[in-house]
This record gives structure tokens, C-alpha cells and sequence, in this order.
């Protein structure tokens, strides 16, 4: 039996596929494995659960169905850049992603560089694409969000800290801003790109922040309870890896039973956040509670 949830994440899954399938068609020159790489790391797998909060948050304002996946699809396509990348042997060095093999073990490693700077790009020029909003003003405020988050100030700089975290004993604190950055950044800005488009003022956005802000650490939290605890078939990647590595994470510092507690707690936080919406925004409610018994 389906859910809303999975109707929605369903939904927002063929249409970013379908986005992708356009947006990179295969060309008849020597750019063609670029494309293809390009189209086996964005294309089909993974829970699309950024592009959704973007178009969940634009349905609370009324946004445009098309102009809220355009946005949501330069998420993704950040998103998924980040993903190619971290998986080269110079960073996490994975073999499978998605339930398939990593772009850099299906291409090579020069083509996977390669494909994900050309994702990163293609998500700032799909922002800047006047087809994409009308509004200049709402444009602009949209690729400065989206650069800050996945910059050295959001998720990049999140994984550096990671790198540097296979080699230092972080504390809590630490791992908690690593995690803000690395991982939270990219969550907060696809709602707060969802408002922009609803031309909502920042002051107006605060019970929005504050629900992010929470779920993208109840999201980490319950990552490093799937590392530990999930079955690596379903979750379509190598497991266990931090623990091997040494890095401290929510499960190392606070032990599974407080980890699953602050997870839970997160995400009642998040939801209340929410009280000053109706029904409009039961689909960001349940993507909290999704959240916290995901199985992948």
C-alpha cells in the first residue's frame, strides 16, 4: 500500500528523470561519454528527497509546478555532482552508488571529474535560464543561495572537514557543524529555494529555516544509524566505511540508543516548526517522519 510520501517521491522522481533525459541528450561527437557519465549518475536511483522539498515547499506559495522542478533539478544536479565526486578513489573511493557501479568505475576517473563539474555547472546556468523565472531579482537570490550552500561556507567546505576528520578526534560540536555543512546545507537550501520562489521575505522564512535546520541533522543522524545497522543491497552502497575510517560521527560520540532518541527528537522538532501551516504542508511533515525509518 502507497503513501502520499510515496506518491509524491514517485512523482517528483520521473520528473526530474524525465528533466535529465532532455537536458542531456546524447550529442554525435567526441563529447558523448561525457554525456553518457553524465546521464548514469543523474538519471534513475536515489530518493530525490531535495527536489522534493523544493517543490513541497513552492506548492505551499503557489509556486509553478514547472518553475519548482526546473530549481529542483539544479539541486539535484549539484547534488549529484557532489555524489561523482565523492566517490573518486582521491575521496571516499566507491565502488557503487545508487545500486551501480560508480561513474568513475563505469567511465574512468578523468571523465567522472569531468561530468561532475559539468553537472555543477549546468545546475547555475538552469538558474540563470530567464525560462526558468521570469523575475531577475528571484534569479539572482536563487544562484547565490544554491553557491553558498554548496560552497566552501555549505557542502564542500562540510566535505573537506570530513577529509580532515579520517586524520583528528572531532567532538560533538565539530561533527554537528561538519554535518550542518555537509550534508544540512543542500536540505535547508532546497526549502529556502522553495520560498524564494514564493517570493517569501527571509523574515518570513524563519519557521522554515528552523525545519531544515532539524531535519537535516535528523537525516545525518539517521545516515550514520543506516551505516551501522542497514543492509547494504537496499541502501546501494558500501557500508560501515566511517567506523573503519576512524571518523567520529552522532553514533561514535552519542551511542546508538541517544542517537536514535536525538534522531527522533529532531524530527518532532521539525514538524512543529511547521504548526503555522495546514494540510498544504503534510508532505514536508511526512518527509520528516520519513526520515527516521528510512531503510536506505
Amino acid at each position: 500500500m502507497t503513501t502520499p510520501l510515496d506518491d509524491a517521491l514517485a512523482t517528483v522522481c520521473a520528473d526530474i528523470d524525465a528533466r535529465f533525459d532532455r537536458l542531456l541528450a546524447i550529442p554525435d561527437d567526441p563529447r558523448a561519454d561525457l554525456y553518457r557519465a553524465m546521464r548514469h549518475a543523474a538519471i534513475g536511483g536515489g530518493k530525490r528527497l531535495r527536489p522534493l522539498l523544493v517543490t513541497a515547499t513552492g506548492d505551499l506559495f503557489g509556486v509553478d509546478r514547472d518553475c519548482s522542478l526546473d530549481v529542483a533539478m539544479a539541486v539535484e544536479a549539484i547534488h549529484v555532482y557532489s555524489l561523482i565526486h565523492d566517490d573518486l578513489p582521491a575521496m571516499d573511493d566507491d565502488d557503487i552508488r545508487r545500486g551501480k557501479p560508480t561513474v568513475h568505475k563505469a567511465f574512468d576517473e578523468a571523465t567522472a571529474i569531468l561530468a561532475g563539474d559539468c553537472l555543477h555547472a549546468l545546475a547555475f546556468e538552469i538558474l540563470a535560464d530567464p525560462r526558468t523565472h521570469a523575475d531577475p531579482f528571484v534569479r539572482s537570490e536563487l544562484v547565490m543561495a544554491l553557491a553558498r550552500a554548496s560552497g566552501p561556507s555549505g557542502m564542500a567546505g562540510g566535505q573537506m572537514m570530513d577529509l580532515v576528520a579520517e586524520r583528528s578526534r572531532f567532538d560533538l560540536a565539530t561533527v554537528t557543524r561538519l554535518q550542518q555543512m555537509k550534508t544540512g546545507a543542500l536540505i535547508s537550501v532546497s526549502v529556502e529555494m522553495g520560498a524564494i520562489l514564493g517570493h517569501v521575505p527571509p523574515e518570513g522564512r524563519r519557521s522554515l529555516h528552523g525545519y531544515a535546520h532539524d531535519l537535516g541533522l535528523a537525516f545525518q543522524i539517521a545516515d550514520d544509524l543506516l551505516d551501522a545497522e542497514g543492509d547494504e543491497a537496499r541502501v546501494g552502497k558500501a557500508l560501515r566505511k566511517d567506523g573503519e575510517a576512524g571518523k567520529e560521527t552522532f553514533l561514535s560520540l552519542l551511542g546508538v540508543t541517544r542517537a536514535r532518541e536525538q534522531c527522533r527528537m529532531l524530527v518532532d522538532q521539525a514538524v512543529q516548526h511547521l504548526h503555522g501551516f495546514g494540510a498544504e504542508a503534510d508532505v514536508l511533515r511526512a518527509v520528516a517522519r520519513y526520515v527516521v525509518d528510512r531503510d536506505r
